[in-house]
């Protein structure tokens, strides 16, 4: 008896000598598989269906996925073809199988050179994006299917996993900034544009983005009056990291930033006109123009003018470009970016000396994000066996890798819809902090409302595609006995893309 059968011999082999019988797959039993990780699992071929086993499994709670207890996957990335796939899942929102075909035919390296240095392809205008106003604001759930729409869509995924890594990362939410302007729609489009720019031209985006200079106030700051809410987050959740710096350096920052306000846009101007008519039955006197730019914009009269003050340890006059500049100066800077990037990309748990090594090249590049992506995914940790199914797939991250593996892009609305339950919103992190990430998407709660959009999703699929290599396809064809033995149960294509894409492989990336 050669690996292979020794493996299906023991998943097919009873656990105690009462009787088993094949069953038809319910959600229970699914949901039972979602949140099951076996301890010890073996890459396990599937090369027959046959009758499934109960199985008794730790569960895959938020603690055990933090501390990758009952998840000792045996990491199969030793293959090619396997790293391709990998890297598709940790980069571009999964694949269709002739995405994976396509790249696999490329190669790891080349498939990384394309993502990296591929421009990003925008997305269609939104309709009323530009012109929203009092009297026409954004349609909230339309603009979010907007987006996942794209995510889905896209000729260049890795550029939507960016903008969404710097929609958590420069924190911005519909219900602060809100609707009534375009400011939110302006906002996903610039994080997109600037995604693998350098971090001195990020940061200075980020400052004179309408949709922040709102939502962290910094567009009513005034020199005489400044607000330090944009400040302190400059450094304590963009850049530096909380310890880096003194309340004095964040009442410094506040001086030297203010002075921005929000844009005006004709719409908006338009309609500011329009409430005064339709209140008073008069146009306003002395009706401020629009403005030409989708940026903030600077008024020298509302900066500040008083004494120089320290900043990070010197003594100056202050304004946008300088502050940022000396917080860029400081060391915390790139290992805090660095960081942030590998937790995302890599491992929750990241190796300080790693941290240190990427972080020197950063800093030496002059803070390039293409620089510091690209070792990112070319490093030795991005592609080891720790590093695998390492990460929790974020709510979008999987609905949008679910749509991709059964080719139905038509399932964005259902994305969107889905999204709440599962703790992800577009366009709505919690907190200035951004979104959670890995153990905390993990509850009971949350594992069930993924079940039910994989429900949802495949009545709503009337032509599925074969799910017959599937487990090969998105699963590198490492499972756990409790995983092959749900999909030996399986007798038509549909059950087994629900056992496939509610299981707790599918889960993890």
């Amino acid at each position: 008896m050669d690996e292979q059968q020794a493996v299906e011999a023991k998943a097919e082999r009873p656990a105690s000598t009462k009787k088993h019988r094949s069953r038809a797959i319910d959600r229970r039993t699914v949901l039972g598989a979602a949140i099951a990780g076996g301890a010890g699992v073996a890459a396990a071929r599937l090369v027959g269906l046959r009758r499934t086993v109960e199985v008794d499994a730790p569960q895959l709670t938020a603690e055990a996925v933090a501390k990758r207890s009952g998840l000792d996957w045996v990491s199969p990335l030793g293959d090619e073809a396997t790293r391709v796939a990998h890297l598709l899942r940790r980069t571009s929102f999964g694949y269709s199988p002739s995405q994976l075909e396509a790249a696999a035919s490329e190669g790891y390296q080349r498939t990384i050179d394309r993502l990296i240095e591929t421009p990003p392809v925008e997305p269609p205008p939104f309709a009323g994006g530009d012109t929203a106003s009092q009297t026409s604001p954004l349609r909230l759930a339309d603009l979010q299917t907007w987006w996942a729409d794209w995510m889905i869509k896209t000729p260049t995924p890795f550029a939507e996993q960016m903008t969404l890594f710097w929609h958590g990362h420069f924190t911005s939410d519909f219900r602060k900034v809100g609707t009534q302007s375009p400011f939110i729609y302006w906002q996903d489009l610039t994080w997109r544009r600037f995604a693998l720019k350098d971090l001195r031209s990020i940061l200075y985006d980020v400052t004179t983005d309408p949709a922040m200079l709102r939502y962290l106030d910094l567009g009513q700051s005034s020199g005489a009056n400044p607000n330090e809410n944009y400040s302190r987050e400059l450094m304590e959740l963009f850049t530096l990291g909380s310890g880096s710096f003194t309340e004095d350096d964040v009442k410094a920052a506040a001086r030297g930033l203010a002075g921005w306000r929000e844009p005006r846009t004709a719409a908006m101007v338009q309609a500011q006109i329009d409430d005064a008519i339709k209140r008073t039955g008069a146009a306003p006197k002395n009706v401020p123009p629009a403005d030409t730019v989708k940026t903030g914009v600077f008024e020298k009269a509302r900066a500040y003018s008083g004494p120089d003050v320290k900043f990070l340890g010197v003594t100056k006059k202050w304004d946008t470009q300088s502050v940022l500049d000396r917080t860029l100066e400081q060391d915390a800077v790139a290992p805090f970016i660095t960081r942030k990037l590998l937790t995302y990309f890599v491992s929750p748990a990241v190796e300080d000396a790693t941290v240190t090594r990427l972080a020197d090249r950063f800093r030496r590049s002059r803070y390039d994000m293409r620089t510091l992506v690209h070792d990112v995914l070319t490093s030795p940790e991005f592609a080891s066996g720790k590093a695998y199914r390492a990460l929790v797939r974020s709510p979008i991250d999987f609905m949008v890798s679910a749509t991709k593996a059964l080719d139905a892009p038509q399932l964005s609305k259902l994305v969107v819809g889905s999204g709440d339950p599962m703790g992800q919103v577009l366009f709505d992190p919690p907190s200035v902090g951004g979104w959670p990430d890995n153990a905390s998407w993990i509850s009971s709660s949350t594992m069930l409302a993924r079940i039910n959009f994989v429900t949802a999703a495949l009545g709503q699929v009337r032509k599925l595609p074969s799910a017959n290599d599937a487990h090969a396809q998105f699963l590198d064809s490492t499972l756990s006995p409790q995983t092959l033995s749900l999909l030996n149960a399986t007798t038509d294509d549909r059950k087994r893309w629900a056992a496939l894409l509610c299981c707790a492989e599918f889960q993890l990336k």
